[in-house]
């Protein structure tokens, strides 16, 4: 396989994953957790003591596979991703949640894509660390405080969703490796 082909068709993977990460995460907040709070979220243990929404894992999951979508296909179509995701959330979100679904992953999408953009070629790891990072606590703030007017999540949401950024960084040190050996370029 040659390397445009490569690009484009992980590009493509990472892609279809993202879009899967949202109707995952609207789902899991409304249906799935060790405890389900009435008119509030079902929740999950993330640390000792510490709860979050259960859509949080797949929130941070969706930070760095959106830093994926633009090493392989590019800033267009991580844009063009941002916004698709904005309007799939916004479709697929409990009624209740619609505002806060679509605005805290558009604005956390459009942070890291502002934060990992100008590292990523010079720094990936750090890169997909500090834009997932920004994004994160973007997400938490946006999504708590619009959909339940409170932050008595925010601990839990930050922590939940940083435990899928840094899961994730031993793949991006992987995919690193074998571009540097492979001779890839980011797109």
């Amino acid at each position: 396989m040659d390397d445009i082909t490569r690009r484009r068709v992980e590009g493509a993977a990472f892609l279809i994953a993202f879009a899967l990460c949202i109707p995952a995460a609207n789902w899991l907040i409304g249906n799935a957790g060790t405890v389900c709070v009435p008119n509030g979220p079902c929740l999950i243990p993330v640390a000792p003591g510490l709860m979050a929404p259960s859509g949080v894992l797949m929130i941070g999951l969706a930070l760095v596979l959106r830093d994926l979508v633009q090493r392989r296909l590019g800033v267009g179509w991580a844009a063009g991703a941002i916004l698709a995701g904005a309007a799939l959330s916004a479709l697929l979100a409990p009624p209740a949640l619609v505002l806060a679904s679509a605005l805290a992953f558009l604005l956390s999408e459009l942070a890291d894509l502002a934060v990992y953009t100008p590292l990523q070629k010079r720094r990936l790891m750090l890169a997909v660390l500090a834009s997932g990072a920004v994004g994160l606590v973007v997400d938490s703030v946006v999504f708590l405080y619009v959909a339940f007017g409170s932050l008595d999540y925010l601990a839990g949401q930050v922590v939940g969703k940083a435990w899928m950024v840094l899961l994730a960084l031993p793949l991006i040190h992987w995919l690193r490796q074998r571009d540097a050996r492979l001779g890839l370029v980011p797109a």
